[in-house]
């Protein structure tokens, strides 16, 4: 008989753990997997993908055409389009105006420009090469990443 009573109480004990467990995995609320939304902070670090902005090239009185073929989507992640070669589409982050120039049959350096016919104009040489974002004068705009709603000029004045 002395026995039977431990098993019992062990018994008991595991039928009463048993219960307990399943009873409060029943009860555990189930919590929906939310995407947080990103901080500010966040958001600096990691910009929005996508967005437009326009950019136009002055060479003394010219106003530089961006419409032959040769300028348009170059890349996959910014690009021109025939339907207005003056607005820069960016389909990928951190993407900066001198990676944009890169793409297009001409070079662009903070001191020279040579254009898609070959010319080459250069600071103090022949002029000088100004850079403008949002109309605000910034020689380093190149190093800038494309905002959306951007507006670069890069204006070449003769001496």
């Amino acid at each position: 008989m002395s026995i039977i009573k431990p098993v019992a109480v062990a018994v008991t004990i595991f039928i009463l753990l048993s219960g307990f467990i399943l009873l409060s995995k029943s009860q555990t609320p189930k919590t929906l997997i939310q995407t947080p939304t990103p901080t500010q902070q966040e958001e600096k670090v990691n910009p929005p993908v996508g967005g437009k902005a326009s950019f136009t090239i002055t060479t003394g009185n010219i106003t530089r055409s961006f419409t032959a073929e040769k300028y348009h989507n170059q890349s996959p992640h910014v690009y021109l389009e025939k339907a207005d070669p003056t607005i820069v589409n960016v389909t990928k982050a951190g993407i900066t105006w001198d990676d944009f120039f890169k793409t297009l049959p001409m070079k662009l350096t903070k001191d020279c420009l040579t254009t898609g016919d070959g010319e080459t104009l250069c600071n103090e040489k022949d002029g000088a090469l100004k850079f403008y974002l949002n109309n605000i004068e910034t020689p380093d705009l190149l190093d800038k990443r494309i905002r959306d709603g951007d507006k670069a000029l890069i204006n070449f004045l003769d001496q």
